[in-house]
């Protein structure tokens, strides 16, 4: 089993931050911090723990934010000496983001600066969502910064719909103001920054598909190998879900005159194992066609409904009258984002975005009897 996450801040952790933290101000009583942040820790979830050191830090930095952030800018690493950094940052985060609003340009310069040595998406979004147009135009001039953990900021911190941290509802509702910073890193020299970039735009899809589908549509033409990955990763969502743009951007139309026949080679499934199944596609038209070929699993949920999940698969161009047979496995095992019931389950196979084949299968538990 892998380690919990939770175990990242740990006592030895808040030992470490509290002598880095002593080393830059004599004043820091790191006893009464180490007591503080660790009192009841083991019994917390991560971001329960990251709190708890964070109101450590509330209680023996100073009031003033300019001197606490003096102070913890100081504590970060330097050439040739160990400093704040890694997990220790995730507290501070959260620190700087409560006390710094009234502070705008020292706290973002301080984001800044720890960036590189773990992260900032999570402080900054208190600044975006106190003042965004103030916020963005600082973190718009980061695009040509030569850190790429600060270009990466610029992409990773402004997503509206960034995983485990606050949504920021201006931008989900209206994404236009992030999206010359997306362009200005589309092209990045790292695939860091350019992967953040293409999640950011994927992000903006879910609220706005047809203005990311026409922003690729804009993109596109000429694009290098690297931006066309880009392009497409950001459209993985609308060509899941089949947008006609978003699909046109890429080479695949609405397929026409095809064949599909779905043979589910193990219709009754222990869960642990895999859904074996094969399909063969015919091209019965007249010209080629360039064929993206996902497929979805629609799985029993606790109410004994379907709920849908997509899975990309191939990509394949058929001449008139080709076949083409291709097998998957697609694994029933257990995973954290989802809980598996038993029970009939569908496979639908996907062309170009629309459902070609389908089939049912029994999904059953290895305290039942499988059936079959």
């Amino acid at each position: 089993m892998p380690e919990p996450l939770k175990n990242l801040l740990h006592e030895g952790l808040v030992g470490d931050m509290a002598d880095l933290i002593a080393g830059n101000a004599p004043s820091f009583d790191k006893e009464r911090f180490a007591r503080l942040a660790t009192d009841g820790l083991a019994a917390l979830e991560l971001m329960e723990r990251s709190a708890l050191i964070r109101d450590a830090l509330f209680t023996i930095l100073p009031k003033d934010f300019p001197e606490a952030a003096a102070i913890l800018k100081a504590s970060l690493p330097t050439s040739g000496r160990a400093g704040l950094s890694g997990w220790m940052l995730l507290p501070v985060n959260q620190f700087i983001a409560a006390r710094g609003l009234e502070h705008f340009d020292i706290a973002l310069e301080l984001l800044k600066a720890l960036t590189p040595h773990f992260t900032a998406e999570f402080g900054i979004r208190q600044f975006i969502h106190k003042d965004q147009q103030r916020a963005l135009t600082t973190i718009a001039r980061w695009v040509e910064d030569r850190n790429h953990h600060v270009r990466r900021l610029a992409s990773e911190g402004t997503r509206p719909r960034l995983p485990w941290a606050m949504r920021l509802p201006q931008l989900i509702k209206d994404p236009s103001p992030i999206l010359p910073i997306l362009t200005a890193l589309m092209d990045d020299p790292e695939d860091y920054v350019r992967r953040s970039v293409a999640n950011s735009l994927n992000d903006i899809a879910k609220d706005h598909p047809d203005l990311v589908a026409a922003f690729i549509a804009d993109h596109i033409e000429a694009a290098s190998a690297e931006r066309r990955w880009l392009l497409k990763h950001a459209s993985r969502t609308l060509l899941k879900k089949g947008h006609a743009q978003a699909l046109a951007n890429f080479g695949f139309g609405a397929a026409s005159a095809l064949k599909c026949e779905l043979r589910l080679l193990n219709p009754s499934v222990l869960f642990g194992e895999g859904l074996d199944f094969e399909i063969r596609v015919r091209n019965a038209g007249r010209a080629a066609q360039s064929l993206m070929i996902d497929y979805a699993i629609y799985h029993m949920k606790a109410d004994g409904t379907l709920s849908p999940k997509v899975f990309k698969w191939k990509t394949v161009t058929l001449a008139a009258g080709e076949d083409h047979v291709v097998q998957r496995r697609h694994a029933m095992r257990p995973i954290t984002t989802r809980r598996y019931y038993p029970g009939e389950h569908r496979v639908v196979i996907l062309i170009n975005g629309a459902e070609t084949a389908s089939g049912a299968f029994v999904l059953s538990m290895p305290s039942e009897p499988a059936i079959g």
